[in-house]
């Protein structure tokens, strides 16, 4: 049959999988035909081990045989996971050694679903910044500005150009200082980074262990909620209390804070203002709003512009296991990785203490609310060519990273929401940020929002029609 999984959610097109009405074998076809290679997406594309799985989704299927959730819904994958009959990269140029080629447990929890794999897609090399910029296989399209190539956040950089286009259904990101949330904003998409810990990295390559998180970017806070049940361990062990969170929150029900200033300040024309204009809509809605000082994310700012723990840990990983890929890393990316890593062990772990303290201290800035709101990137998408030199790049970046990097720094769960869009055209999303192991009661407030708001296809509209130019 014809239809347009872009207008299905991802639990319509579970339930149509389960009643016979679409067959995964059909959705792959049909995300495939989605594919623009203009916009680049995807450092490998493997149309047909996608097309294997769902036949083997189907076969399940007919055998009565309910995997999960996932099961036929095609899905891309960040290309820091290692995924069988794939090659793994990082967004260097040469193959990772067999140490990193072994599944974890988000991937394995979606192949024992029968979860189809549409293909890898693009990362900053080794998941080291924040606009999506990659030399070495090149950087993905940003979808909303059909004219000029502008980059799509990063380092998960490909993940949402691909629900953008429909080639994929849900996506794999990582997160650790706001790769996920970053290019969920800046095309439009709904990100979600998980509490460190929460979900096992185990088979995803390591830019630091101290801060990595896995997440998942989708087309809708729908998608997300439905996409965390099914991939969240705890979810999947003990039954359904998101679901009884999602449908029994309601507007009276949560308070959001307004975080810090800093968060709000500097941002390109018609970012905070996009923003200001939901919690306006919220608040006529009865959400209660207060002003809520989060000082610990001025703090976290500071350390993001030195380096964190970050580039400390990756010189370290490179220096000692991967010394040859050290040799080829971008200007971009070795810059900041020679600077981070030349501090002593002494400077190390006094950041580690105060990344700990400053932990421990925004824990407490949640009596009064449920979450805290900022705009989740202080910058509109810049054109590809304004990022290329040093020079330019690292201003840059550390602005894409300055209001994502406190929920990290500061062990928070935080999600971001397409609410509109700013003065060049370009999507805007919305952060919101809840403690630590809060993902259930963050994700219910979130979808209240969506309900009040709009979701984003319907605040944002779609990217318009792509100039086709050679990948």
């Amino acid at each position: 049959m014809n239809f347009d999984p872009a207008q299905m959610s991802l639990a319509a097109i579970a339930r149509a999988l389960r009643d016979g009405t679409v067959r995964a074998a059909a959705l792959v076809e049909a995300c495939i035909e989605k594919r623009d290679p203009s916009l680049d997406a995807y450092r490998e594309w493997q149309p047909e081990l996608a097309r294997e799985q769902a036949h083997k989704a189907d076969a399940a299927f007919a055998q009565a045989k309910d995997l999960g959730t996932l099961q036929g819904i095609p899905v891309s994958v960040k290309d820091l996971y290692a995924v069988n009959q794939m090659d793994i990269f990082a967004g260097s140029p040469t193959a990772l050694p067999l140490l990193w080629q072994t599944e974890g447990a988000v991937i394995g929890a979606l192949r024992a679903q029968h979860a189809v794999f549409t293909g890898k897609t693009h990362t900053v090399e080794f998941a080291f910044g924040g606009l999506g910029v990659n030399t070495h296989w090149g950087t993905p399209r940003n979808p909303w500005d059909a004219q000029t190539h502008r980059v799509p956040g990063g380092s998960s950089s490909g993940a949402g150009v691909s629900l953008c286009e429909g080639s994929a259904l849900l996506a794999l990101g990582t997160d650790t200082a706001g790769s996920v949330r970053i290019p969920a904003s800046m095309t439009g998409n709904v990100g979600l980074k998980t509490s460190y810990g929460r979900w096992p990295i185990n088979g995803i390559f390591p830019l630091s262990p101290t801060l990595d998180t896995a997440g998942t970017l989708t087309r809708d806070v729908a998608d997300a909620v439905t996409a965390f049940a099914a991939i969240d361990p705890h979810q999947r062990s003990y039954g359904p209390r998101l679901s009884r969170e999602v449908s029994q929150c309601s507007a009276s029900d949560f308070c959001i804070g307004t975080g810090e200033v800093a968060l709000w300040s500097d941002c390109d024309e018609g970012i905070a203002e996009t923003v200001q204009v939901a919690l306006t809509e919220l608040a006529d809605a009865g959400v209660r709003i207060i002003e809520t000082p989060l000082p610990e994310a001025t703090a976290a700012i500071e350390l993001l512009k030195v380096g964190s723990v970050v580039s400390a840990e990756i010189d370290e990983l490179l220096s000692s296991a991967l010394v040859p890929w050290r040799e080829t890393l971008d200007p971009v990316v070795s810059s900041r990785i020679r600077d981070g890593g030349s501090i002593s062990a002494t400077e190390y772990l006094q950041r580690r203490r105060r990344l700990r303290e400053l932990s421990s201290s925004a824990a407490q800035r949640f009596t009064d609310c449920q979450v805290m709101v900022s705009p989740t990137v202080a910058i509109s998408p810049p054109a590809l060519e304004e990022v290329l030199a040093v020079e330019q790049y690292r201003p840059n970046n550390i602005a894409a990273l300055r209001n994502t990097c406190p929920a990290n720094y500061l062990s928070l769960c935080a999600i971001t929401i397409p609410v509109g869009l700013d003065a060049r055209g370009m999507p805007v999303g919305m952060q919101l940020m809840a403690p630590h192991s809060h993902e259930e009661q963050l994700l219910a407030i979130a979808t209240c929002i969506e309900a009040i708001l709009g979701s984003g296809r319907e605040r944002l509209g779609t990217p318009p029609l792509p100039v086709h130019h050679s990948p």
